[in-house]
């Protein structure tokens, strides 16, 4: 048993040390984005040998999908958490799309540039976006079966919403507008609060 405690403390603090190298190097990308970066520079910004990330991942590329990944599971739940805590269809319905977009908030146009040129990464990122989409589909479903909200097409709304996430996430909705894409989740989401209201 004792056996078992000594090695279970390094693989405690390996893990930890783990998640806070992928912590700071999502800050890092999200901040500054990555196309120019090379793993020499990762490795002295996040003041750790280039063996460690290699630890983390094989190739610079595969770190950056693996930091991706992480920011985006990570905002999920965090999203997720947030709507939990509401019943009103229409509260359900603002916080869902106003916490997309505050986790998009601290995310840079260069991150967002970097993102869509990079495929494995805008792959990341469309996959999540269609699933935002069908989240969104079901909250309205929820309303419009309550009376919460107005007798619309669920699916025809649906696709509306699902048509401007892709558009948002694709940076046509940033190149017509100008618009940040937490900024475009913001006013999507007023958009629909508002036009969906039964009342």
């Amino acid at each position: 048993m004792a056996t078992t405690g000594t090695r279970s403390g390094p693989v405690r603090r390996g893990a930890a040390r783990r998640d806070e190298l992928f912590d700071a190097l999502v800050e890092l990308l999200l901040a500054e984005g990555f196309s120019a970066f090379t793993l020499d520079d990762v490795a002295a910004r996040l003041r750790c040998s280039k063996r460690t990330l290699y630890g983390l991942a094989g190739s610079k590329e595969q770190l950056v999908t693996a930091a991706v990944v992480r920011f985006f599971r990570s905002a999920t739940g965090r999203v997720e958490a947030t709507v939990a805590t509401r019943t009103d269809p229409a509260d359900r319905l603002a916080a869902y799309l106003r916490a997309v977009s505050a986790e998009l908030a601290p995310a840079s146009a260069r991150f967002f540039e970097d993102l869509a040129s990079f495929p494995p990464a805008a792959e990341i990122y469309e996959r999540n976006t269609r699933a935002a989409a069908r989240r969104v589909r079901e909250i309205i479903a929820e309303g419009v079966e309550s009376g919460a909200f107005r007798d619309v097409h669920v699916g025809f709304a649906a696709e509306v919403i699902a048509s401007t996430m892709e558009a948002i996430q694709q940076r046509r909705i940033a190149a017509t507008t100008g618009l940040a894409d937490a900024e475009a989740y913001e006013q999507l989401a007023a958009l629909l609060v508002r036009g969906l209201r039964s009342e």
